[in-house]
């Protein structure tokens, strides 16, 4: 099992993804569900104005297959991985 980012009651209308300066988006798969948690809290408090995020368990065979079969970027963090949240632009 691995661990997704959802927002707070949408936890079953898709997976937040973090978005690069050219706009392009990649799926975060936690192995650690500490490890979300951890990411979405620094989240929230780096980027005060967007949804929250809560940790969503995910089949990693099913999540990577269907990033797969969608062509969609995804990155799976360990334990060993530290990532750390962007601050974004708000309108």
């Amino acid at each position: 099992m691995m661990w997704i980012l959802t927002l707070r009651g949408n936890e079953d209308d898709g997976a937040f993804a973090v978005e690069n300066e050219h706009g392009d988006r990649t799926l975060l798969l936690f192995e650690d569900e500490d490890d979300a948690t951890r990411y979405s809290m620094m989240n929230e408090i780096t980027n005060e104005h967007m949804p929250k995020l809560i940790p969503t368990e995910v089949e990693d065979d099913v999540a990577i297959r269907a990033c797969e079969v969608y062509d969609y970027p995804y990155s799976v963090i360990t334990s060993s991985d530290l990532v750390i949240p962007i601050k974004y632009d708000t309108v």
